[in-house]
């Protein structure tokens, strides 16, 4: 028997893209971004060789954009802000004024639509020009960062609902420093150390210029963050599920929410001389400058494994040199995009943050799932029949309803995205949107999912069989 869940008043409702991924260039000049310069260099890397000149074009269709999104039952949007586009010298010098009244004219329609503006001011798009100075491995750069955020915060603050310094600042470090996916393509740990250190330093630098301006929003950080879960209760299992967590989850969480560094891991890096540079004045900074909101972005768990296999220690530092990745055997899978699928996964993040970050305000900022060639599910009308999307969202859903009848203070759910956008390195690959975009004429068209995710906001819940529920409270072990 199916009941109906009913998420709290004024819940957001809602989805998220990025600048870079979602505007184009558009004509109010911008500066190149480390994307565009990647791209410029090594074209192959992109999938299909699309680049992030017009991505999905908002920039000139936002008009159209904004109705989709009250078409689709917004009553919320995360956008960010374009640091190249704001100033587009490189970073540093006067804020563009036509950029300026391209965001306030958007912001302004989503107001008056009655969708709250999310607004992140960084989501991975370094200006070049920065980068040349050693992008966030380089204190100016973190003092370039908050003149920026300063002039966001004097030129939208009557606008933005809720404000957040940094999308997912762990993916940077590890693309950018560990694993070649972002530029600068480097291998190099304690660099990429002292990138995620002023990254760090940045957000609580900008919610200190924040904090002065007595805005009536709060301000926080979007952090990706998957649960870790052990292969086993073998001692040697635990202790690398537990480093594990200290690299990839604690690492940003505790200082950005708590003010503070995970022992463990602070402990491990000094004990391989691979801890940042730091100066006392910046840990003071750090630990009264924290979020008042955090925007939670799941997509899979994290499973691992004692190390079967003897380091090579003449590589290069690695958080892999403490621990394995588990394939556990049986797990459901989007094949499309290589992820696990557990809703599970969501509740128990839930559950973390009310146990161990004082239940600080949060939501999900991030959810979803991408699939290759949807053209293929169509209908005659043109219209995407992804059922399959319907379900994931209802499955991670009702995780999240049964976490917040649990105390949980869970106040909304973004889907990624909102239209079809382009993806890092990935271009248009996998498509997560609740409307689809034909990339050589960029029509819209809203999919199932998008009349789903309208009528499910318009009732504020679905209904669900919730004893498909596993390992909570109401569904039992």
């Amino acid at each position: 028997m199916k009941t109906f869940l009913t998420f709290p008043k004024d819940f957001w409702w809602g989805s998220a893209w990025s600048a870079e991924q979602a505007e184009g260039k558009g004509d109010t000049g911008k500066a190149k971004t480390i994307w565009e310069h990647w791209y410029e260099q090594d074209p192959n890397r992109f999938y299909q060789g699309v680049g992030p000149e017009v991505t999905t074009d908002h920039f000139n269709r936002y008009q159209e954009d904004v109705a989709l999104m009250k078409e689709t039952g917004h009553n919320s949007f995360r956008v960010s802000i374009s640091w190249a586009r704001m100033f587009p010298d490189g970073g540093t010098g006067e804020v563009n004024q036509k950029a300026i009244a391209f965001y306030r004219d958007l912001f302004s329609r989503m107001n008056e639509s009655g969708i709250k503006v999310f607004a992140n001011l960084y989501h991975f798009d370094m200006p070049f020009a920065l980068q040349e100075k050693g992008g966030f491995e380089a204190r100016e750069v973190v003092d370039a960062y908050v003149h920026y955020a300063s002039a966001c915060f004097d030129a939208f603050g009557d606008q933005v609902y809720h404000w957040f310094t940094f999308n997912e600042p762990l993916g940077p470090i590890l693309g950018g420093y560990l694993e070649d996916f972002h530029y600068p393509n480097l291998i190099d740990f304690k660099r990429g150390a002292q990138a995620a250190f002023y990254t760090i330093l940045a957000h609580a630098e900008a919610i200190k210029a924040f904090k002065e301006r007595d805005l009536d929003s709060k301000i926080g950080v979007i952090l990706n963050l998957s649960p870790t879960y052990p292969r086993s209760q073998h001692p040697a299992d635990l202790e690398a599920a537990e480093i594990c967590d200290a690299f990839y989850t604690r690492s940003f969480l505790d200082p950005m929410v708590k003010g503070t560094f995970p022992e463990r891991l602070t402990t491990l890096l000094s004990e391989y001389d691979q801890l940042p540079q730091v100066e006392p004045e910046e840990l003071q900074t750090i630990k009264e400058n924290t979020s008042q909101i955090l925007g939670l972005n799941y997509y899979e768990p994290r499973r691992v494994k004692a190390r079967l296999t003897a380091i090579n220690e003449k590589g290069p530092f690695l958080p892999d040199w403490f621990f394995e990745a588990h394939d556990m055997p049986g797990k459901r899978m989007n094949i499309y995009r290589g992820w696990e699928i557990y809703e599970r996964g969501i509740y128990d993040l839930c559950i973390d943050i009310r146990d161990n970050y004082g239940n600080i305000e949060a939501f999900i900022s991030e959810n979803g799932m991408g699939v290759a060639d949807e053209e293929r599910f169509m209908d005659e009308s043109g219209q995407v029949i992804d059922d399959y999307r319907i379900d994931f969202i209802k499955d991670h859903l009702a995780y999240v309803h049964q976490a917040i009848e649990e105390g949980c203070a869970v106040r909304g759910y973004h889907l990624w995205t909102f239209i079809d956008c382009w993806s890092w390195i990935n271009s248009y690959k996998n498509r997560y949107g609740l409307v689809s975009l034909d990339l050589k004429t960029q029509k819209r068209t809203i999919k199932k999912s998008g009349k789903f995710f309208k009528e499910m906001a318009d009732q504020n819940g679905f209904a669900y069989e919730v004893t498909k529920l596993a390992g909570t409270k109401k569904g039992g072990n």
